[in-house]
């Protein structure tokens, strides 16, 4: 995590109670989405309160590229540019297929039109390119990891 978002998390944790300081325990900072557009996008929507979800591709954490999400991680959300935006504190970790992804889900990704065929057009091209970078091969039963998160903190 970069100085600036150490601080910005900094910043949040002193402003809570011993206690709930304590009750945290595992943090990081990053952007949402591959490319400046969206990356910023997703912050201010994510800052707003309109996207309260997001996927992945499980093969990331079942190939130890990635740190399996858990309930009660904090994540420094930024935009591209690496400036933070607000804090999200992850409150539900699941996984199903991409094919299994639900109406009520896709709106809680809160893009687009925020329907499911919108979520399936918009994520089938994501992960399309995702594999292909991966040499391997999207199916309709490719498994996601899907998390569920508040803002805990913006300033």
């Amino acid at each position: 995590m970069d100085q600036q978002s150490q601080d910005y998390l900094e910043k949040f944790l002193e402003s809570l109670s011993y206690s709930k300081r304590k009750q945290y325990q595992s943090f990081s900072s990053d952007y949402f989405c591959n490319d400046e557009l969206n990356a910023n996008l997703c912050a201010e929507l994510i800052r707003s309160g309109e996207k309260t979800a997001t996927c992945s591709l499980k093969y990331w954490y079942d190939s130890g590229t990635e740190p399996i999400p858990i309930v009660g991680h904090l994540q420094v959300v930024t935009n591209w540019s690496g400036k933070p935006v607000c804090i999200i504190e992850i409150v539900l970790v699941s996984q199903c297929q991409y094919s299994d992804v639900t109406e009520e889900f896709a709106q809680l990704e809160g893009e687009g039109d925020r329907s499911l065929k919108w979520w399936k057009k918009a994520h089938w091209d994501f992960f399309t390119q995702e594999c292909k970078s991966l040499n391997i091969q999207p199916t309709e039963t490719m498994m996601l990891l899907l998390e569920q998160f508040r803002v805990v903190y913006k300033s």
